[in-house]
C-alpha cells in the first residue's frame, strides 16, 4: 500500500517506513509529489496533524500520515506546546527557543519544571476521512537549569529523563528512539494501522 508522509523530511519517511515494515506499506515524503506546506492553524497537536494529513491527501489522492509534536512544561501551563518550534518567535531556532524556556523557568521551583514531550500521529485514508486514526505518545521528564549533551535537537539538551539518568541529548539515537514520544506514538500507529487496514 502506498502512503504519503505529510512532511518534507525524507529521513523521517525512511524511519517511519521501517517501523511500519511489517504492514507492507511504501511511505514517500510529500516533497516527492510537490505538495505545498499547509499553515498550522490548529489549537492542538491533533488539529495540526489532521490539517497536514488532509493537505497531503488532497494533493496526492493517497492515504497520508502526519505528526505534530512539542514540549509541555507544568509550570508554564503546558507551554510551549504547539508553539514549541517557534517559542522564541517566528525566526527562532533551537538555541533561542531553549534560552527563552530557561528564562521563563528561572524563578520557578523544581516541581514546576516537570515536563513532557508529546507526539500525535494521524492516519487518513483520504482527505474527507471521517474517522482518522489518531495515536499519541508521551515522554516524561523535567527541564534542567542548563543544557547537557550534543545529540538530538530542539529541547533535547534541557530535557532530563530520570529513569535513564540523562538528558535526551545525552542519549544515543537507538536508545532515544526506543524511549521517545515519537517512538511510542509510531508503535501505537503500527498496531492501529494493522487493524485499520485489515479489520
Amino acid at each position: 500500500m502506498k502512503l504519503v508522509l505529510a512532511s518534507n523530511n525524507e529521513g523521517k519517511a525512511r524511519e517511519i517506513e521501517a517501523l511500519l515494515s511489517p504492514l507492507d506499506v511504501t511511505l514517500t515524503a510529500q516533497s516527492f509529489y510537490f505538495v505545498p506546506s499547509v499553515e498550522e492553524t490548529g489549537q492542538t497537536f491533533v488539529e495540526n496533524a489532521i490539517l497536514k494529513a488532509r493537505n497531503a491527501c488532497a494533493h496526492t489522492s493517497l492515504p497520508a500520515i502526519a505528526d505534530d509534536s512539542g514540549l509541555e512544561v507544568a509550570g508554564l501551563d503546558g507551554a510551549p506546546g504547539i508553539h514549541s518550534a517557534r517559542f522564541a518567535g517566528p525566526d527562532s531556532n533551537d538555541a533561542t527557543n531553549n534560552q527563552r524556556l530557561l528564562d521563563e523557568l528561572c524563578d520557578l521551583d523544581d516541581t514546576e519544571r516537570h515536563a513532557r514531550f508529546v507526539c500525535v500521529v494521524v492516519f487518513l485514508r483520504h482527505a474527507a476521512d471521517p474517522t482518522p486514526l489518531i495515536c499519541q505518545g508521551t515522554w516524561n521528564g523535567r527541564i534542567l537549569e542548563a543544557p547537557r549533551g550534543d545529540n538530538g535537537f530542539g529541547y533535547d539538551p534541557l530535557f532530563y529523563v530520570p529513569e535513564l539518568g540523562a538528558t535526551a541529548a545525552e542519549l544515543d539515537a537507538v536508545t532515544k528512539n526506543h524511549h521517545s514520544h515519537r517512538a511510542r506514538a509510531l508503535a501505537a500507529l503500527r498496531e492501529g494501522l494493522g487493524e485499520h487496514l485489515h479489520p
